[in-house]
């Protein structure tokens, strides 16, 4: 038979919506397949996407150089998405790296240097009497280190990329399926996606995005090689005064000997309800979620009351001045590969491929890992040589 489309995206997150992009612009017959975001979350039976918010740190200052490779090219494409897609999703605030001048803080600082130089970024140091000089709002310890990303850094709207990406692809010819997928199906020359709706599409290959509900049973051959963990996010409102008083505020990364994953703050940011956030993020421990229904009941909360806790006692000594008007937490996930890199590639069928494993750092680097996965699609192989990372699946 002759499937609807050629190539077929599951999942309309940041990466796969941005898969769906790059290959309808280049190529016909491109579906990008998955549901809108949930009205109410805590009653939501179906799946969700952590795209769901207003503030995600972009930078390219990263201790990994990979990483750093792969958001340094998709922050070299925002401002052509903001244009041809009329979204506005990217605010130029800069970002800083916070660390100390010893231990292990001071290795994160040094490869985020190391990075820096080798993709050619312009970045500055500082120490302490230039942070409390330059941010005058933060209140770091002694002996602190820092390097400030000024110019392609600051923060963007997950959820305004996703709606750029989704309207380029609708532009380029592509087809926007708003559905969620129950099951992949491989066939004799084609593939056939059915919907929870029970419609059924066709495909000739497909790329399956679908984040923390990769392993849902049904959609791939074999399970994934992922780990997510749910994570919990604080937001601090303030009033529009107070969130003037802050507009030079830079995205942050803190670096702490005592806090194993680190602490990032965002500036306030106007969110849907038109109200000013802060937000910070950084959970003390890890939670797992081994089940794809694990995953659902964790996107249904408002996360954890301990790292509710933890979040606001380093808003408190990071930001002591921010006249706060609310604070209240969300949840979301971040999968992790074995090797530390999504994993992009093929499933043992063979015209089943998989993109997933955003390891706490693709929203930054989406249109890339986007590019990519289109990239594997298009040629049956990723063909970039730039990369220095192992981006092959592994599975169970």
């Amino acid at each position: 038979m002759t499937p609807q489309f050629q190539f077929a995206i599951v999942g309309r997150g940041m990466t796969g919506s941005a898969a769906a992009r790059h290959l309808s612009e280049q190529v016909p017959g491109v579906a990008l397949i998955g549901p809108d975001e949930p009205e109410v979350k805590a009653t939501h039976p179906g799946v969700f996407g952590s795209h769901y918010d207003e503030g995600r740190i972009t930078r390219t200052i990263d201790p990994d150089e990979n990483w750093a490779r792969l958001a340094n090219r998709s922050i070299a494409r925002y401002r052509d998405i903001e244009a041809r897609s009329g979204v506005t999703f990217f605010s130029e605030k800069g970002c800083l790296a916070a660390g100390l001048t010893t231990g292990r803080a001071q290795e994160h600082m040094a490869d985020v240097r190391q990075s820096a130089t080798k993709l050619g970024v312009d970045t500055s140091d500082f120490d302490d009497e230039d942070l409390r000089a330059r941010f005058p709002y933060f209140n770091f310890p002694a002996g602190s280190d820092a390097v400030f990303e000024a110019s392609n850094a600051g923060h963007i709207s997950a959820r305004n990329l996703v709606a750029a990406q989704t309207k380029l692809t609708e532009l380029a010819g592509g087809a926007v399926i708003r559905e969620e997928v129950a099951a992949i199906h491989q066939r004799d020359g084609h593939v056939e996606i059915v919907t929870v709706g029970g419609a059924t599409i066709t495909t000739a290959k497909v790329l399956v995005a679908t984040g923390g509900f990769t392993n849902r049973p049904g959609l791939l051959p074999e399970r994934l090689d992922l780990t997510v963990y749910g994570r919990t996010v604080a937001f601090f409102e303030v009033d529009a005064e107070e969130a003037a008083r802050l507009a030079t505020m830079p995205s942050l990364i803190s670096k702490r000997e005592d806090v194993m994953l680190g602490i990032y703050m965002l500036p306030p940011i106007r969110y849907p309800d038109g109200r000013f956030y802060l937000k910070i993020g950084g959970d003390p421990v890890d939670i797992p979620l081994p089940e794809e229904s694990d995953v659902r009941a964790w996107f249904r909360t408002e996360g954890d009351a301990d790292t509710r806790a933890h979040l606001i006692a380093n808003m408190n000594e990071l930001v002591p001045d921010l006249k706060i008007v609310s604070i209240h937490t969300s949840s979301c996930v971040t999968s992790y590969t074995p090797t530390g890199y999504p994993a992009i590639g093929w499933t043992s069928e063979p015209s089943i491929a998989i993109m997933a494993g955003g390891c706490g750092a693709a929203a930054k680097s989406s249109d890339e890992i986007g590019r990519l996965g289109a990239e594997l699609l298009l040629h049956g192989r990723i063909i970039d040589r730039a990369y220095r990372a192992d981006f092959t699946p592994q599975f169970l």
